[in-house]
């Protein structure tokens, strides 16, 4: 299933330090509305669609998310790198070093540790679906937020790009929700009221 082509989706390439930036984009990677979190939610999510289609989309768009782990996690790593410890700590990253060194972590912009209470699953495909348009556009509001703060267009084309994918990923979600919207919710009888 897996075919891992070593090269990532959009080319990044950042030659200049930038240790704020980088603790903001930290956020993307273990933060809630982030990579991780995007791509463990759809790839947990899938089992329970009800067809191929479904599982599909959901697997196809999920591994696409690991790769967005991937360039989030090699902008952090570029941002940072030669970093001096008294760099790192002016920059306001002297906790993270304290925990973790130079070694990538998932947290959010603030610290705190990513955790599975970010990503909903109900097992429910029509409510999934809807978690998951509302995941991706609160990510492209953290890109138009980060894309805001940059000021390197090296920094700032990997944003665009991955905002980009935001959009795409909502409209695929929102097809899919409108097909299972219109093929199973007609057919749901209501539960009784308790």
């Amino acid at each position: 299933m897996w075919k891992y082509e070593k090269r990532l989706q959009y080319p990044i390439n950042i030659k200049k330090k930038d240790l704020r930036m980088a603790k903001a984009i930290l956020t993307q990677y273990g933060g809630a509305n982030g990579e991780l979190a995007a791509a463990l939610r759809y790839l947990d999510q899938r089992y329970t669609m009800p067809d191929d289609r479904g599982k599909a989309l959901l697997t196809d768009i999920g591994t696409e998310e690991l790769s967005h782990v991937e360039m989030i996690s090699t902008m952090v790593y570029q941002l940072t790198k030669d970093a001096s410890v008294a760099e790192l700590k002016a920059a306001g990253l002297d906790d993270y070093y304290s925990e973790h060194g130079k070694d990538l972590y998932p947290v959010n912009a603030s610290g705190v540790p990513f955790t599975v209470t970010y990503f909903a699953a109900v097992g429910d495909p029509i409510a999934n679906l809807s978690e998951n348009m509302a995941a991706e556009q609160k990510a492209r509001a953290v890109y138009e937020n980060l894309i805001d703060l940059a000021t390197d267009e090296d920094v700032i084309g990997p944003l665009l790009w991955l905002r980009q994918r935001e959009i795409v990923h909502f409209n695929r979600f929102k097809e899919l929700y409108d097909y299972y919207n219109e093929k199973y919710n007609s057919k749901i009888e209501p539960r009784n009221n308790i």
